[in-house]
């Protein structure tokens, strides 16, 4: 199989170029024409070449997005270095066979159909990136939607179609181009153009000031910018304490400004409120006493333990505090494969032996709401925000606000935490919600419910941010019906691939 050069680079420089657009780079303009090497060279090839170069677009992608994955098992895990970038290797390996399998899709059906595949190749794109948020156990990093959190008016059409809808004018845009180039017509184009247009000036329209109303009241998020090098079982008692008054004082200031939430991260001070002894007694009273003597209700991330038939089961935890000290719980569902527990064990048991950085957290069974002075609100945890499907239900469910608390101090400066954070941002975009964001050394937020950031902190800080929350009450047509695009995406490739496999055993009789 004869392999051009120019065409590797092409598909590449896609790879490359659709990842500058995200967060930290933000090189927004990249997300509208970034496919476009991609999808010519695409079709020119047949299925197994097709699937090849997409493969390589793919790396190219995933390599850059998500280059700082190396850095955590071998910082924090202890992990050599080769290993380490063998983990990162066989990772972006698996998230390229969405591209590669896109790449097969589009060649089969161009095969067949070669009037129509520019008009299916948005629904395949669509339909693999909902398959790279479910398979296995699912990892939504790299939908390219995200590449425009920062195009605020734009994305305003999250709320009815999600992310995956972004996705989808970014491809049928880039698609149109394609099509006009090889067809020697400008319609398809500038008709995919005037819908662009058209979007933003909806989104213009969509976004107003939300004004407050009886039911408004001041929130704030803490951010204690506590180190993830800190290994808890090697600090004294009285440095660990020393952390704890740090997020406590934090919490004074925030009760100064006026608010009665405040919201702390995820495990940046050892708390377990069913854990009815030492330090961990301590601070539970503790914090009783600062709810009953200020009427805040604290939301903390704890690591609550059961006893289940004989064995103890640890969950993370976002634990809601009142003021007379009762305090409501939600188990984080969706935990990190390979960070809070071991996927398939069967199969990946050895890793244990290489490190010793994989916890043992057991997942909760349901999305439970958490109540603020009557108000319900969703509490998604860290990794959790990055899955539509799952916040969507906490709104489904009631939500009229939604918290997440995280830590993502193991990225350090890296673009990590500033993808993690324009996720965020999207679910308040898709549900309509304010979004508070808490998170140990950055970054800490406050969103507003088209998607901008009222207030924000500098990685590696500790700072405490104050604002006006607003619940609502009103649902947006995502949460209504949720991810209906990415159904008939995935339909329409099915129905499609099936179709073109019998025109083609058809042809050969």
């Amino acid at each position: 199989m004869k392999i051009k050069i120019p065409d590797l680079l092409l598909v590449a420089i896609s790879g490359l170029s659709t990842a500058l657009a995200f967060p930290k780079f933000n090189l927004l303009f990249f997300s509208w024409i970034s496919l476009i090497p991609l999808l010519f060279v695409l079709s020119k090839k047949k299925s197994g070449k097709a699937f090849l170069f997409g493969f390589v677009g793919g790396v190219a992608f995933y390599a850059t997005l998500i280059y700082w994955i190396p850095s955590v098992p071998a910082h924090y895990g202890n992990m050599s270095i080769p290993l380490s970038l063998l983990i990162y290797a066989a990772l972006v390996c698996l998230m390229a066979l969405f591209w590669a399998i896109f790449g097969f899709l589009f060649a089969v059906i161009q095969r067949a159909f070669p009037g129509l595949v520019f008009l299916v190749i948005p629904f395949l794109w669509v339909g693999t990136e909902y398959l790279a948020t479910h398979v296995l156990t699912g990892f939504p990093w790299g939908l390219i939607g995200y590449g425009q959190v920062k195009n605020v008016h734009f994305i305003q059409m999250a709320s009815v179609a999600g992310v995956y809808g972004v996705s989808f004018v970014i491809l049928l845009f880039q698609t149109s181009f394609v099509y006009s180039i090889k067809s020697r017509t400008k319609s398809p184009f500038f008709a995919s153009l005037a819908l662009v247009l058209l979007i933003h000036v909806a989104g213009f329209v969509a976004i107003k000031h939300t004004p407050a109303t009886p039911d408004s009241f001041s929130a704030s998020v803490i951010q204690g910018n506590v180190s993830s090098d800190i290994i808890w079982s090697e600090l004294s008692s009285g440095e660990i304490e020393a952390i704890f008054n740090q997020h406590l004082e934090l919490s004074r200031q925030a009760f100064q400004d006026g608010s009665r939430f405040v919201v702390w991260p995820e495990f940046s001070v050892p708390l377990c409120f069913s854990c009815p002894y030492g330090i961990y007694q301590d601070f539970k009273n503790e914090l009783c006493r600062f709810a009953s003597e200020t009427g805040c209700t604290l939301l903390l991330g704890t690591n609550e333990k059961r006893e289940i038939e004989g064995e103890t089961k640890y969950y993370n935890t976002a634990l809601a505090l009142k003021p007379d000290c009762t305090a409501e719980r939600y188990f984080k569902m969706h935990l990190v494969p390979f960070g809070e527990y071991t996927p398939y064990k069967k199969i990946f048991s050895f890793i244990s032996s290489v490190t010793h950085a994989i916890g043992d957290i057991t997942p909760g069974n349901k999305q439970r709401l958490l109540n603020y002075e009557g108000e319900l609100f969703g509490s998604p945890i860290c990794y959790e925000i990055i899955f539509p499907g799952l916040v969507r239900k906490f709104v489904k469910k009631g939500a009229r606000f939604l918290v997440t608390i995280t830590n993502d101090g193991w990225y350090g400066r890296s673009a990590a935490p500033y993808q993690h954070f324009a996720m965020a941002a999207m679910r308040a975009v898709e549900n309509h919600r304010y979004l508070l964001r808490s998170a140990t050394t950055g970054i800490s937020g406050i969103i507003d419910p088209h998607g901008r950031i009222l207030s924000s902190s500098e990685l590696m800080t500790d700072t405490v941010l104050t604002d006006m929350i607003t619940p609502r009450t009103k649902t947006t047509l995502y949460t209504q019906y949720g991810d209906v695009l990415a159904y008939v995406s995935l339909t329409l490739t099915v129905i499609f691939l099936i179709l073109a496999v019998v025109k083609r055993n058809d042809d050969k009789r």
